[in-house]
């Protein structure tokens, strides 16, 4: 049985040493967006597994944002999953009517968009907050089979954040505990597989796998995010307008609505640029 180290801020991870042994965890949880980063991070997580010989702890999870998602991607992580021999779980913040509820309509809710650092509620509303319940079934369903009674439920959360994205990645232990998605009745460690991966390292990684990437990269996107990102930059804002100008008109309207500026310093029709949009005069806030 695996030793977990412990440190003055609590328990260490459930495997001692820098990188986790999936046999020593009850589920391997990898989530996915359809992504080029969480796309070789899955595949990481996938050939782990089975050299662990635990696959069947494998669980695949995508969190369905809606209309904010670029066509096709939730489509795409079943693929994703597919290839692995795994069905997908689809996690999402619901309204009260149990449809999904868009990243759009919190936005009008709130009056503000997200931002960087601790305004990115995006993620924390329809990411984190719904991946939580799932890992809360997923531990009663174990707890319930009998597998696992006497100790909390093990859970190695796999995601494909990488250091080169930010300066703040950049600073995240790649294998550390959750102490904020632990509880009595779960121990949650955090595995970033590809955290010291370059970005020609990912398209070689996926290359190798043979699995489809989305369309929006050869569109010209750097990342597969929502459509229309608050921390995007403006060439990838550009991009993505230039592909869903129909959506874009829905935040450049709402922006105009809720008189809150895309981003701290400028407002989305002036991170766009496009005079070919007859809105755009009218649409950019002062």
């Amino acid at each position: 049985m695996p030793k977990s180290t412990v440190t003055k801020s609590g328990p260490g991870t459930v495997t001692p040493g820098p990188v986790p042994d999936p046999a020593d965890y009850d589920l391997v949880v990898v989530q996915i967006s359809a992504g080029k980063d969480s796309q070789v991070a899955l595949a990481q997580a996938a050939h782990a597994v089975e050299r662990a010989g635990v696959p069947e702890r494998l669980v695949v999870v995508h969190a369905d944002l809606g209309a904010a998602e670029w066509e096709g991607a939730k489509d795409l992580a079943v693929e994703h999953a597919r290839h692995y021999d795994r069905d997908l779980r689809i996690v999402a913040r619901r309204r009260e009517d149990g449809q999904v509820e868009t990243i759009l309509e919190r936005v009008e809710k709130r009056g503000m968009w997200p931002g960087p650092g601790n305004a990115r509620w995006c993620t924390s509303d329809h990411k984190v907050g719904p991946g939580l319940v799932l890992l809360t079934a997923l531990v009663k369903d174990l707890r319930e089979s009998g597998r696992v009674t006497d100790r909390p439920v093990r859970i190695l959360h796999v995601l494909g954040m990488r250091a080169e994205e930010s300066s703040e990645r950049a600073k995240k232990d790649p294998y550390r505990y959750d102490k904020r998605a632990s509880n009595g009745r779960r121990h949650v460690d955090v595995w970033l597989p590809v955290h010291a991966w370059t970005v020609r390292q990912v398209w070689d990684g996926i290359r190798a796998e043979g699995t489809r990437h989305h369309f929006a990269y050869d569109a010209g996107m750097s990342r597969l995010s929502c459509t229309f990102c608050p921390l995007a930059s403006a060439k990838d804002l550009r991009c993505a307008y230039e592909h869903n100008r129909a959506k874009g008109n829905l935040y450049l309207a709402m922006e105009k609505r809720i008189g809150h500026r895309f981003q701290a310093r400028k407002s989305l029709a002036q991170l766009l640029e496009d005079p070919g949009n007859p809105d755009f005069e009218q649409l950019t806030l002062c």
